[in-house]
């Protein structure tokens, strides 16, 4: 079921789980970006739409799901990330403050947690990799919050990472309109080569999505389709009953 953005149905049943999609450049964060740009800045008020969504639901635990995680590692309080590598000595605490031997987040759960922490979400989060992202929601809570962190194609313009690609586009089009319609099982059936192929970093994380919610009915708004560095970026949110 599709709706427009800003535009949610009365809910008949509630839900077992609500997910945001957000992608995870660096330059979400004002401090890494540095002078604002009009691409960045919807980016950002689009991501901040979709984590209000999914907070809507007060779900008690947040799962944010990004891919660079070996199967069975988890994050969650007293862990961090850091914007060294960006240009920006500062450390981003996941979960609660850092805490001495904590680990390191990779760059999606660093994004995800700040988007968290300007949503002001005070419940549980929990950090992991697609592979575990099933079992995870098998075992909380309903209802779950995800934030599905990833970007589209890095290959739409010559001006992007990975160059351009004509596949590209249509790719990312592609997952726009499974974002749009709720369609899981579009998303459980992305090709996996191809997204790696076209520096598509949000495929193992869209594919686990799909996969967990293939069959189940979702009420969707896609709140951003655009690439404005080159780099699709795709936000949605998704209530699952």
């Amino acid at each position: 079921m599709t709706t427009l953005p800003g535009d949610r149905p009365a809910r008949t049943a509630p839900p077992s789980a609500v997910v945001a999609f957000c992608p995870s450049p660096p330059l979400l964060l004002p401090v890494v970006e540095g002078r604002a740009d009009g691409g960045t800045v919807a980016l950002r008020a689009a991501c901040a739409d979709a984590v209000t969504g999914l907070l809507e639901s007060r779900p008690e635990v947040v799962v944010v799901v990004g891919d660079g995680v070996p199967s069975g590692e988890r994050f969650g309080a007293g862990d961090h990330g850091d914007l060294r590598g960006y240009g920006v000595d500062a450390t981003l605490p996941f979960d609660g403050r850092v805490r001495p031997g904590g680990s390191r987040l990779p760059t999606a759960h660093t994004v995800g947690g700040w988007l968290l922490d300007q949503a002001c979400f005070a419940g549980t989060r929990v950090g992991v990799g697609p592979a575990d992202l099933a079992q995870l929601l098998r075992d909380l809570p309903a209802p779950v919050g995800v934030l599905a962190m990833g970007d589209g194609s890095a290959r739409r313009t010559v001006k992007a990472p990975g160059y351009l690609d004509p596949a590209a586009g249509p790719f990312d089009a592609a997952v726009a309109t499974a974002l749009a319609a709720g369609d899981a099982a579009a998303l459980a059936a992305l090709d996996p080569e191809e997204g790696e192929r076209l520096l598509a970093a949000g495929v193992p994380t869209w594919r686990a999505v799909g996969a967990a919610f293939a069959g189940r009915h979702v009420t969707a708004r896609l709140h951003l389709d655009a690439a404005p560095f080159g780099v699709g970026y795709l936000v949605a949110d998704w209530v699952v009953t």
